[in-house]
């Protein structure tokens, strides 16, 4: 699926269509002066966001209308009212509302609160979120990135000051948040504290559906909600769009349709937990649904002339992987899938921006064993040193597809692995050669373990620029060890340059690489 945002209207013309519409029709209901109003209880959030609007969710406390003001100014003076959505038990009283026909290049304004369904005359307080909208022109863009938050049992600590990543990436104001998977743990447990390696204690935000691993469709719901307590992370969803995508803790740990589930699991269906676990995600994301496939993750967000991003879903068409891995491209062997490597064909193909960059949850290069104790079964696409096999064949597809097609400007973004690192793409040094040199960036954990460094697997032949990682002697360090890593990205409006920074969780910046563009 691709979502292109084609009208492009001037804020003249905004204002003049939300004139037009007339008083009344922005005019809000009255507000109760009852205590008993519906309440936001997690904050407001915006997503997918493209030149000409953009998606709003929020949640209530109970069975509600969210009603919905947009304005491209802060005082809200040019305001038009959304017509209300529901929030109804059966999405746990979320709701999200389409803005369209914004002008481009534009702050935008929005403003919720909920109508009490039982009673419309029952009103709630306003919550006011802003995202700015894609530039029709070659304006300068800027973006942060990153994965895994909630992980490893360190959960939201006050004497930490929470997860203040976020407070780290909303200081550079970025244009969007690409949020790179393992957006919770649903099969990780938070309990009231935890001894961190120093012997000083961890002291968590509790709970109680986050007292064991995730199954019923209230506990999926409820990792997600555990995250938004976090006062850094509410005030960063009202002022950053997220492009969002999954990978495997949003079910349960390197899950597949073939995954055997731990003891600790009574739901003994990976297919009835990787439905419920969808739901959920879906629900507490604003994300743009798909009506060819719903549910669908992977799908294609503009954000003006230089850039294009590439969502990928690498977990709900994945194949086992057994232990015969195939020479030739199979289902056993699928972590794409033929239809999303279709589409990203297609996709890749038809996009005129300056830089395509592919958002990828899980590194191309770097192993992830399923049993990481006895290094055992390959959990990502690398299958060890030497040709292309198994999983890696879909990668050698795409590379070699890139090259022929002559598409340039491709960079790969990518979590997982809770440490950070660059990697340069050599065919020079790699046992597959059919493909141009690219690079791909690694950033995490934004809130969770630090682990790594990885085995690197030779195949595409990667060279380890940059590595910070805690070293195999130290692993599962805490955020307050100072190792929660995202990466952010300039692209320069007029050379269309790229720059692209390591920063940790107090804004100190690593190491930054600048690219520039090949003509398109």
């Amino acid at each position: 699926m691709t979502i292109r945002f084609s009208r492009n209207l001037t804020r003249r013309h905004f204002l003049s269509t939300a004139a037009a519409a007339g008083a009344g029709v922005i005019a809000m209901p009255y507000l109760s002066r009852a205590a008993d109003r519906p309440v936001i209880t997690h904050g407001v959030q915006s997503g997918d966001v493209g030149v000409d609007g953009g998606v709003v969710w929020a949640r209530a406390d109970r069975p509600s209308q969210m009603m919905v003001e947009v304005a491209t100014t802060e005082s809200f003076k040019d305001a038009r009212a959304l017509p209300p959505i529901t929030a109804l038990p059966e999405s746990d009283f979320t709701a999200k509302t389409l803005l369209e026909n914004l002008p481009s290049g534009q702050d935008i304004f929005y403003r919720v609160r909920f109508r009490d369904l039982a009673h419309i005359d029952v009103v709630g307080e306003p919550v006011v979120g802003r995202f700015r909208t894609a530039p029709s022109d070659r304006r300068d863009v800027s973006f942060v990135w990153g994965g895994d938050v909630a992980g490893q049992g360190w959960g939201i600590n006050p004497d930490d000051g929470g997860m203040i990543t976020f407070a780290a990436m909303k200081k550079h104001a970025p244009d969007f948040f690409l949020h790179s998977g393992d957006t919770i743990y649903a099969d990780g447990i938070i309990t009231a504290e935890q001894k961190q390696p120093d012997g000083k204690i961890w002291k968590n935000i509790t709970i109680p559906e986050k007292a064991k691993v995730a199954e019923t469709l209230d506990e999926y719901r409820a990792a997600h909600k555990y995250n938004f307590l976090d006062s850094n992370l509410r005030a960063f969803n009202a002022e950053v769009p997220i492009f969002v995508q999954w990978d495997d803790h949003e079910v349960t740990n390197n899950w597949s349709l073939s995954k055997q589930l731990p003891a600790a699991y009574k739901e003994r269906d990976i297919n009835v937990l990787a439905a419920r676990a969808a739901k959920a995600f879906h629900e507490m994301y604003p994300m743009r649904e798909s009506i060819v496939e719903p549910g669908r993750v992977y799908r294609t967000l503009s954000y003006g002339p230089h850039l294009d991003v590439f969502m990928l879903d690498e977990r709900s068409y994945r194949g086992p992987n057994g232990p015969n891995l195939q020479e030739h491209y199979g289902p056993d062997a699928y972590f794409i899938g033929p239809d999303q490597m279709a589409w990203l064909k297609r996709a890749l193909l038809n996009s005129r921006a300056t830089w395509k960059v592919i958002a990828s949850d899980m590194p191309l290069s770097l192993i992830v064993y399923d049993d990481a104790t006895n290094k055992k079964g390959s959990e990502a696409f690398a299958q060890g040193d030497g040709p292309a096999r198994g999983r890696e064949l879909e990668i050698a597809d795409i590379l070699r597809f890139i090259k022929t097609a002559g598409i340039a400007n491709t960079v790969w973004l990518t979590a997982d692995v809770h440490y950070a690192a660059a990697h340069y793409y050599n065919p020079n040094k790699a046992q597959f050669q059919e493909f141009d040199p690219f690079w791909e960036f690694v950033s995490g954990p934004l809130h969770a373990g630090t682990f790594g460094p990885n085995e690197l697997d030779n195949t595409f032949g990667p060279e380890v620029k940059f590595v910070k990682a805690p070293g195999e002697a130290n692993q599962n360090l805490p955020p307050s060890a100072g190792m929660q890593f995202f990466g952010h990205v300039k692209i320069d409006g007029k050379s269309g340059q790229m720059t692209v920074s390591l920063r940790d969780r107090v804004d100190a910046e690593l190491w930054a690489i600048m690219l520039d563009p090949k003509p398109v």
